[in-house]
């Protein structure tokens, strides 16, 4: 996969299917030049922050003494370089083509909480939209959104792991309120999304 990309993000010339070859097999191929497009190549790279440590002397060596100076709350991951990716096993080749290289913080519990209700087609909205189907409001209570991010923190799977964590509070609730017509409100509380109680189902 890796010696694909080399041609294409060195630029070149490359024949693509306009709506996949596995379904369109026999569909006319289009050119596409990519000297001047912007390839952005990203990835959770699981386990090179252990590689940066060493390269910077966390490995205790000696008398137990740690040959590094930086500050433990410090991120190692601001201090990659492209041995340490090489080492992590991406083929030179392809790492010299990447000019740039730019480490991201993980994100907070703000931001997941950001994540599930800023966007225009958030979590949170989604769901709430569902239940409107059947004239039911649907409301989270702060501290349940974040319960919900620290999950996924705990979880360590980000932003790619809330809507399982909103699908396993709201399981019970999806399927009773379409047999419910008294139901007009759920309220989502911290103690549903813990597990330690169920969601508030309020009647008219």
């Amino acid at each position: 996969m890796e010696q694909a990309l080399l041609k294409i993000i060195e630029g070149t010339v490359a024949s693509v299917h306009p709506q996949g070859g596995r379904k369109h097999p026999n569909q006319e191929m289009i050119q596409i030049d990519t000297k001047n497009l912007l390839f952005i190549v990203g990835g959770a790279f699981d386990g090179i922050e252990e590689i940066v440590k060493q390269r910077m002397g966390e490995k205790i060596i000696g008398f137990g003494q740690n040959n590094c100076a930086i500050d433990e709350k410090a991120s190692y991951m601001q201090h990659i370089i492209s041995d340490d990716i090489q080492k992590f096993g991406i083929i030179p080749e392809l790492i010299g083509r990447l000019p740039v290289f730019a480490a991201l913080d993980q994100l907070t519990t703000e931001d997941l909480v950001r994540i599930l209700t800023e966007p225009r087609n958030a979590l949170v909205k989604q769901y709430q939209t569902l239940l409107s189907y059947n004239d039911v409001e649907l409301d989270f209570e702060p501290d349940a959104l974040e319960e919900i991010a620290q999950k996924a923190i705990e979880r360590k799977t980000g932003a790619r792991g809330l809507r399982s964590i909103i699908e396993e509070t709201m399981l019970d609730v999806m399927f009773e309120v379409p047999s419910q017509t008294d139901i007009k409100r759920v309220k989502i509380t911290k103690e549903a999304v813990d597990g330690t109680d169920k969601p508030l189902l309020e009647t008219a």
